[in-house]
Order: C-alpha cells, then sequence, then structure tokens
C-alpha cells in the first residue's frame, strides 16, 4: 500500500427521509495509516450529536441503505463488497438461543466457510479476545462488554475489513470501557488494511482510540437556525496534532484543548 492510499471515501452523499433532508453533498476520505515496522490499521471517529445523522451514514457505508445521491466506495474507487463489511449496532444483535461459540460459527457458515473452518476461527478469536471460557454460555449469560465483544468477534470470523460500530462506548463502566478501548486497538493492528468506524458522541473516548475524527453537523442560518442536511464540518488528524497511538494522550494539554473546543462546537451542530 502507498503512504495514504484512499482505503473508502465518500463523494457528495445526500439522503432523505419521509421527506425531510438528513445528509447532504457529504464528502471524507479515509485514508492508509503507514507506521514503520508496525502492523496499524485505522480508527476513524464520527463524531455529533443526537440526532444529526450519523447511524444514517454508517448504515450507507454498510451498505444497509442507499443514498440519494453520491455514493461510497472503497480501494482504486471500487464499489465496497458487502462481505468486506461488519456491522456491530448498539443493541448487540445476537442469537439467544445460541451459545457464543456457536453465534460465532453461524455467522461464518452465512458468510460462506465450512463449518470446521469457521469453528477453529471461532475458537481462536474467542482465545484472543478473553472469552475462551466463556465460549458454552448464553447470551443472556454475558455481562454487557461480553456481549459487545462477542458482537465484535462475530463479525470477524470471515476476515473483513472494514468494522462500523454503533455507539460502542454507550452504558459501559470504567472498566469495561477500558477493555473495549484495548480491543479495538487489538482489531485494527490484526491487519494493515483493517478499518473500524467508530459513530458515538462520547468525545473524550473517541479522541483517545482514533486517529482521525470526522465531525459531522448541519449549518446555521443568518438567524441562527438550524438548516437541514448534515455534512462534514471538519476533519481532524490526530496522526499530525502527535495524539495518536498513545497510552498517554488523555493526559496531553493538546488532547483537553481539542476536546474541549470539540464540545463547544457540538452546541453549533
Amino acid at each position: 500500500m502507498a503512504l495514504d492510499e484512499v482505503l473508502f471515501r465518500a463523494k457528495d452523499v445526500s439522503l432523505r427521509l419521509g421527506g425531510n433532508l438528513i445528509l447532504e453533498k457529504l464528502n471524507f476520505e479515509i485514508v492508509d495509516r503507514v507506521r514503520p515496522d508496525k502492523t496499524t490499521g485505522q480508527i476513524v471517529a464520527l463524531l455529533g450529536p443526537s440526532g444529526v445523522g450519523k447511524t444514517q451514514l454508517l448504515r450507507i457505508i454498510a451498505g444497509l441503505n442507499e443514498p440519494d445521491t453520491g455514493q461510497v466506495t472503497g480501494i482504486g474507487g471500487k464499489p465496497i463488497e458487502t462481505g468486506t463489511v461488519g456491522v456491530v449496532f448498539q443493541n448487540y444483535i445476537l442469537l439467544r438461543h445460541r451459545t457464543v461459540m456457536g453465534n460465532l460459527v453461524t455467522a461464518g457458515v452465512m458468510n460462506g466457510m465450512s463449518r470446521k473452518d469457521a469453528r477453529d476461527q471461532s475458537a481462536k478469536l474467542l482465545a484472543r479476545f478473553g472469552l475462551g471460557e466463556r465460549a458454552a454460555f448464553y447470551p443472556t449469560q454475558l455481562s454487557g462488554g461480553q456481549r459487545q465483544r462477542v458482537a465484535i468477534a462475530q463479525q470477524l470470523v470471515k476476515q473483513k475489513t472494514l468494522l462500523l460500530m454503533d455507539e460502542p462506548f454507550s452504558g459501559l463502566d470504567p472498566a469495561a470501557l477500558d477493555e473495549v478501548m484495548k480491543l479495538l486497538v487489538q482489531v485494527r493492528d490484526m491487519h494493515e488494511l483493517n478499518t473500524i468506524v467508530i459513530v458515538t458522541h462520547d468525545i473524550r473516548t473517541a479522541l483517545a482510540v482514533a486517529d482521525t475524527v470526522l465531525l459531522l453537523g448541519r449549518d446555521r442560518a443568518a438567524d441562527g437556525k438550524i438548516c437541514s442536511g448534515a455534512h462534514i464540518k471538519e476533519s481532524v488528524d490526530l496522526v499530525k496534532l502527535g495524539l495518536a497511538w498513545r497510552d498517554d494522550v488523555q493526559a496531553d494539554p493538546k488532547f483537553i484543548e481539542l476536546e474541549h473546543r470539540l464540545k463547544s462546537e457540538f452546541v453549533k451542530l
């Protein structure tokens, strides 16, 4: 891969729902992050207040919804293949009547894998994610953080380079939140092309784990009223700011300053 090669691009994406303009001519790029002597994928945080259209954009990227105009493309400007995209929604959709292992194996088989290959890969993922002892448990026997890890592993049984996550930090206690942040970094660095797009309004956590932040918002008219149609108001490159790939980043004055600035921007979106 070439330095800063574009992995995914949204161009002039617009969406209407029920006659209301949700997204308007939205544009952004996700580039390959390259670190010498390290396998490093990408974590992109899509930030914005509730109701601005973050989840709708996620569904378009995933191929679950079609935009009214524009398109989302992958490497070389080609359409993103559905099988290369994993989606983890906020409610962690797992089959209640199947065990943790059963959920993962089912996902693999549905994606074209043999049952043996799916089981072998599932066992490796559960061990890697610290869930090996929970393989025979059912979803109702797991904590919220454990269910989330299972949901992520479920999407990775068949290798996917793009993982989309809707509010992955919501409702987690501090210990579970720390585990999820570490897990996202682990998934990111499993392959150079792995890209995680996080839809969230949790500014601090997003800044701590991401290398790029996309701020989704709407313009305001001269009288202060919010205009219809959200677009990317700002793209923040945390690598260039020296705020990416660091365990101690939340103590950096530049991090604190950026967090405060983005929080102040939210009231304008």
